[in-house]
């Protein structure tokens, strides 16, 4: 195994079985990151939903800048921030990921429950064609994890649109490790509405990382 090295104020090491994903030591969220997290995708909703005068804008971009401003001197390397991380907050946390929440993570499979918000609309009321693979994504990866499987990355991700996926509705995800050949993981996942309809179902090849493959 490689020495370890360091970025930032985060030792991390080099895992044969994570390629060459380092691993890195878990950040907890402070007591008030969820709230800022929820505040910020608040933020996101209503910068796509609103119609703003310009006056009223230009103190709006001036108060945003000020607020990046006021991040910036925390800005920390990959690893060293809890946004991600912190499974029990809705979307672990990361801003990028739709605010969903994982139910179960076990070797059985994952399940997550949320709902798509107006930041992901695509138009007429459904959510956006491109977040909805992202969703999959995401639960592969956790799903390949969660069986066990040492750090993959995605092959290939197939997606079935059976139906409208609608906005402001709860929904549930379920993911399921199918077979595994080698370094090769199957994984499979259905989007449902709580009443069982189906909305959307795919596939996934995870592949398991060679020792130094990024």
């Amino acid at each position: 195994m490689s020495e370890p090295t360091v970025e930032g104020k985060e030792t991390v090491v080099p895992d044969e079985r994570r390629g060459g994903f380092p691993v890195f030591r878990h950040i907890p969220a402070g007591p008030d990151f969820g709230r800022f997290v929820e505040a910020m995708r608040r933020l996101q909703d209503l910068a796509v939903s609103t119609h703003v005068p310009d006056d009223v804008l230009a103190e709006l971009a001036t108060q945003a800048e000020e607020l990046a401003d006021h991040l910036a001197p925390y800005e920390v390397p990959e690893g060293s921030s809890p946004a991600g991380s912190n499974i029990h907050l809705p979307g672990r946390g990361s801003l990028l990921m739709p605010p969903w929440t994982i139910e179960r993570f076990d070797a059985e499979g994952v399940r997550s429950t949320g709902m798509f918000r107006r930041y992901h609309l695509g138009g007429n009321g459904a959510a956006h064609g491109g977040i909805v693979p992202l969703l999959f994504d995401d639960i592969f990866g956790m799903t390949t994890h969660a069986g066990g499987r040492p750090m993959s990355r995605t092959g290939y991700l197939h997606i079935n649109y059976r139906a409208i996926t609608p906005l402001n509705t709860p929904l549930v995800i379920e993911g399921t490790v199918d077979r595994v050949e080698g370094r090769k993981t199957f994984v499979s996942a259905r989007l449902t509405d709580l009443d069982g309809k189906l909305l959307v179902d795919g596939d996934a090849l995870m592949i398991e990382l060679l020792p130094g493959q990024p």
